[in-house]
């Protein structure tokens, strides 16, 4: 049977990308960078090309350019590496004097598009080409609309009001509506997919109806949404398929990956190693003579000073290797060339590995519960026990009401080095304090967003650049 793909046109850079895979069933082993031809398209199956929006989550991006974006550009981490090397655009990133021209920016900008292209084509894929097993076919719808709705939440938390596939790829359309395409495509997820208990043992690491919950319970919060992000934090909650792992320094080992915390986490790994994120952990190993990696988005001092004020050692030497340590598997990074690392990003096994074996944690329980204790100040219901939660598992004291800014210091502990810092310092307005107190100045009325890529702009000189960006 020939199946006709309908070309979808992203923008000036992306056409129609039908996706990739590999000849095993596993999707873990996708390759994200091979193109099939449209005459090829009569024998990939649906999950194949889902297979392929998975792939783009394994991108040199996601293991550079979004580091510069989420971290470096944060009071979380500096840029790292050598003082002459500029790793192309983190040195600006992390002065805050970056510009439209920041390539970090645009690449991040172009990979969430291809991914929403790769998602949407998949959907229609699926709907099109005949399955008789309409719970499998769902599944794989649902799979691609999580995937779109991640990649637009991304898009607009970044940029703001942006271009939706399905309204107009040229006229940036308003962030509400952006947000409702979101919310549209994750409650419709929701009713197709499994819970994480319903999925067999080879489907490891596939979205699942939690996270699809979750997901959307973090849109709401981005909304301010509180009542919904309440209430669809206490859907994964309470669906009994998610736990905290008993030891927080082990969240970031092999051991646990795709564990009881682990609600979305981006697959490098099945039962040997496979496609990496490309170089992850490498950008990021210890750089010297003891080293494994470029020494890139280094924990800064004022993370430090953070992890100190709360005495909260547990997290702190979780997240942070420091110069002179031993590490629990008996690497010893003596002799390097700067004071911290992003233990976070370690891999054991694949240390300074091209494609290494580390999973990123997306999406993990403890942060559902933060969600939840941030809503709960909101609407006058119970934050302290979900907050506790979270405290108590790394030997820290009980807060009997805790304030705004004692849960939102929580989430900067708890979620350190995990790409969300800048993010919730904009969205919680500390980012002009927080940024001075690193020394750096964030221009209210113009950081809030990143610029609209200029090469973006030349292509479509109608669309509206953001608030004091050129």
């Amino acid at each position: 049977m020939k199946i006709n793909i309908k070309n979808i046109q992203v923008l000036f850079f992306l056409g129609l990308l039908l996706v990739t895979m590999s000849c095993s069933e596993d999707y873990l082993d996708v390759d994200s960078t091979d193109a099939l031809e449209q005459e090829d398209s009569e024998t990939v199956t649906p999950e194949q090309m889902v297979n392929g929006v998975y792939g783009m989550l394994t991108e040199w991006d996601y293991a550079f350019s979004y580091l510069g974006i989420t971290e470096i550009i944060s009071d979380n981490a500096d840029k790292g590496s050598s003082s002459t090397d500029t790793g192309s655009d983190k040195d600006v990133l992390d002065a805050l004097t970056f510009t439209s021209s920041a390539g970090s920016v645009l690449a991040m900008w172009e990979n969430w598009y291809k991914s929403i292209n790769r998602a949407s084509t998949a959907i229609e894929y699926a709907e099109d080409y005949g399955l008789t097993d309409q719970e499998y076919k769902d599944r794989l719808v649902g799979e691609a609309e999580f995937l779109r709705a991640l990649n637009y939440f991304w898009l607009v938390r970044s940029f703001g009001a942006v271009p939706l596939q399905d309204v107009d790829l040229i006229e940036r359309q308003p962030v509400d509506d952006v947000y409702a395409y979101i919310e549209t495509d994750l409650l419709n997820a929701i009713e197709k997919l499994p819970l994480k208990s319903e999925y067999d043992s080879d489907d490891l690491g596939r979205v699942t109806k939690g996270a699809a919950q979750a997901l959307l319970a973090k849109v709401y919060l981005y909304e301010e949404e509180w009542q919904k992000a309440y209430d669809m934090a206490d859907n994964v909650i309470n669906s009994g398929e998610y736990g905290l792992h008993t030891n927080y320094e082990e969240l970031w080992r092999a051991s646990t990956e795709n564990g009881i915390e682990s609600i979305f986490e981006v697959q490098a790994r099945g039962e040997s190693v496979a496609h990496g994120v490309q170089q992850y952990s490498q950008t990021q190993g210890a750089r010297g003579t003891d080293g494994w990696g470029w020494g890139y988005n280094i924990p800064s001092q004022t993370l430090v000073n953070a992890f100190e004020a709360e005495g909260d050692t547990v997290r702190m030497n979780a997240t942070i290797i420091f110069e002179g340590e031993t590490l629990w598997d008996g690497r010893e990074v003596f002799e390097v060339e700067n004071p911290r690392y992003n233990e976070k990003a370690y891999s054991s096994a694949s240390a300074g590995a091209d494609d290494g074996d580390k999973n990123i944690r997306i999406l993990r329980y403890a942060e559902i519960l933060l969600i939840k204790a941030e809503a709960a100040k909101y609407i006058g219901a119970d934050a302290a026990t979900p907050l506790n939660l979270v405290r108590n598992r790394v030997g820290l004291a009980s807060i009997t009401d805790p304030t705004l800014e004692q849960i939102w210091n929580e989430r900067h502990l708890e979620l350190a080095m995990e790409h969300d810092r800048w993010f919730d310092l904009v969205r919680t307005g500390q980012a002009e304090e927080a940024m001075a107190a690193d020394g750096k100045t964030f221009i209210v009325g113009k950081h809030e967003l990143f610029p609209i890529p200029y090469n973006q702009i030349v292509q479509t000189p109608t669309m509206e650049q953001n608030p004091g960006w050129e």
